[in-house]
């Protein structure tokens, strides 16, 4: 298949690749078999794959000089066209693979930014998936060589194109700053509707978690618990199938209500380029009063997964924030491998609706248990402040009194201080 400059997918042709990696001290198992399904998620055809055991990466091919031979011998039988590295290659290495094996090479890097390429459907999006094609890419110019002449169809070639790489770096350095100059923009934008929000008093839930994991399944759930279905947000068994920062009013029975924020999945070995494109949207989770981390319980080794997570929490600085964790996929997991270690972990199925009132009433606890519950009695020429409890608290009691209505309502600190002369003490 090929992409046109929208990113619109024409299946004329399937790319068959070889996966290749290089284990040091840690086991790469559970790395490859990542990169097998971003392959795939990038409709890439996989023959095989092939690992070296080695101390340290050889500096011209990354993998030896014997291996490179092996490895052109198994895409020649494979009749394979393409070969996606496990790791971040240089441009020298780029080249000189290319060169002897006589085939395309991409490494996981370029692959994961592929994705985001043709995933990303905002503004915002694009402009930081470009912003970090052309960071991976300015340091390469030199090595790349006549890889940039081919680019223009096939993995890992979405995004900025043949004639924005083939230019000096100069130009590229300029298109990276209009990018940053448009994202601040965006930025400065969102920063004042933050501030609006923190205002208002409103909390904000950050669903985080890895790629897959049911995040956008979740919020969807949520959302329909809530009677606003109407909101839901794109929600597909595939890796990385949204990549725009969803946000969405939850406004619970008890009339308190939060933000219900749905972010990029995680990965291992993000490119520290995405990372870095995406931190303004990441910002979001850093800003966020509660952590729900989706764990996809099916998986066998969901360890891997939140380890990912956490690593990248700890690299946008949001480790420290106030978590629950959510096992979820409990209705297709192997029930006797449920963990039990002790953590406050809440079991759910977001798919089939398993503990959603559970889940509901523990986010009250966690975002509402500093509330106070207040008696208030509210003149009936103030309609301005008895509308604002019946829209922006708890309200337990309301009745009609001779000289104003009386409240028994649930309020924040910050409210007591303001409504104050209308508390019954």
């Amino acid at each position: 298949m090929r992409f046109t400059e929208d990113n619109v997918i024409i299946k004329d042709e399937e790319y068959r690749a070889i996966l290749a990696g290089v284990q040091m001290e840690e086991d790469i198992s559970y790395s490859m078999e990542e990169l097998w399904a971003l392959a795939e998620a990038a409709g890439v055809d996989i023959a095989g794959e092939m690992i070296q055991n080695k101390e340290r990466p050889n500096t011209a091919t990354y993998i030896g000089k014997g291996k490179v031979d092996e490895l052109a011998e198994m895409c020649a039988n494979m009749e394979a066209d393409t070969v996606i590295f496990n790791d971040e290659l240089s441009g020298i290495q780029l080249r000189n693979l290319e060169d002897r094996l006589g085939i395309r090479v991409i490494d996981r890097t370029i692959l994961i930014l592929d994705i985001f390429a043709a995933r990303a459907v905002s503004r915002e999006g694009k402009l930081q998936v470009e912003l970090a094609q052309l960071q991976y890419r300015l340091p390469r110019l030199t090595g790349f060589g006549k890889s940039l002449s081919r680019l223009g169809a096939g993995i890992g070639t979405r995004g900025p194109g043949e004639k924005k790489l083939e230019t000096d770096r100069r130009h590229i350095s300029k298109r990276m700053d209009e990018i940053k100059k448009e994202l601040l923009e965006v930025k400065s934008n969102r920063n004042t509707q933050r501030a609006r929000r923190q205002k208002s008093e409103i909390p904000v839930v950050a669903l985080v978690g890895y790629t897959n994991s049911g995040k956008s399944a979740l919020m969807n759930r949520l959302l329909q618990l809530t009677d606003k279905e109407e909101k839901s947000v794109l929600e597909k068994d595939m890796l990385f199938a949204t990549l725009d920062t969803a946000q969405r009013n939850v406004k619970l029975d008890t009339n308190q209500e939060f933000i219900l924020i749905d972010t990029v999945g995680f990965v291992s070995k993000l490119p520290h380029s995405l990372v870095k494109a995406f931190k303004a949207t990441l910002e979001e989770v850093i800003y966020a009063d509660l952590l729900l981390h989706v764990v996809d319980v099916s998986y066998p080794d969901h360890d891997f997964h939140i380890n990912v997570t956490n690593s990248v929490l700890k690299e946008i600085g949001a480790s420290e924030k106030e978590k629950l964790m959510l096992y979820n996929k409990i209705d297709i997991a192997d029930e006797m491998s449920l963990p039990h270690n002790g953590e406050e972990i809440l079991y759910i199925s977001a798919t089939r609706g398993d503990n959603m009132e559970m889940l509901v009433q523990r986010i009250k606890e966690k975002l509402f248990s500093g509330r106070i519950i207040v008696s208030m009695m509210v003149p009936y020429d103030r309609g301005d402040i008895s509308s604002y409890l019946c829209d922006k608290c708890r309200v337990i009691e309301m009745e009609y009194k001779e000289d104003g209505t009386k409240f028994v309502v649930e309020i924040s600190k910050k409210d007591y201080g303001r409504l104050e002369q209308f508390i019954i003490k």
